[in-house]
């Protein structure tokens, strides 16, 4: 399993759906496709996913390697 992390490329609106489906293994637009059928469900959803947003950390930009000659 991955780290639980908000990928950089492929995000949608902070990237917590992208960076679940990464850590468990699946693909991004199901775990998007879950979030919007539970937000149909009673409960505080978009609050969980505004507290994701803030809690899971952001993937760091890998640094550029460029060779001089």
């Amino acid at each position: 399993m991955n780290i639980l992390q908000r990928p950089l490329n492929g995000r949608i609106l902070g990237g917590v759906c992208a960076g679940l489906a990464r850590r468990f293994g699946w693909k991004p637009w199901t775990m998007r496709a879950l979030f919007l059928i539970s937000c149909l469900l009673p409960g505080p959803q978009v609050i969980a996913y505004i507290a994701l947003w803030i809690i899971i950390p952001a993937e760091k930009e890998q640094p550029i390697n460029v060779r001089v000659v």
